[in-house]
């Protein structure tokens, strides 16, 4: 799989609470928000490079473009939900999950829906 050209997108995500609005567990295989003014469209190939929290070591993700928010309306940023794909796309989405249990999601919105 090729990423689309454009090059690499970087995506931190220093918290849990970022992770919560970021991550999209309702996609098979995991999915993930990526704030971002890059141009993109629905089903490009993209090549993220992004963190979890409380890890330094970056995890290159591929996968498909499923989700755009074309502008910021205050609540949610700019940018565009992936489908995870790949053996560091399953990996991604074991650790979000991990990291996520527990975490009460009463009151907290997501960047997705």
């Amino acid at each position: 799989m090729q990423p689309r050209m454009g090059g690499i997108i970087q995506a931190n995500i220093p918290d849990k609470e970022t992770l919560y609005q970021s991550y999209m567990p309702y996609v098979v295989g995991g999915g993930l928000f990526i704030p971002s003014k890059q141009a993109v469209k629905l089903g490009d190939e993209v090549f993220v490079l992004t963190t979890l929290p409380e890890q330094s070591q970056k995890i290159p993700l591929t996968g498909k473009v499923i989700w755009i928010s074309q502008k910021q309306n205050g609540i949610k940023p700019q940018g565009f939900g992936m489908q995870l794909s790949g053996e560091k796309g399953v990996y991604f989405k074991t650790e979000a999950e991990k990291i996520l249990a527990g975490f009460k999601a009463e009151g907290r919105y997501s960047y997705t829906m």
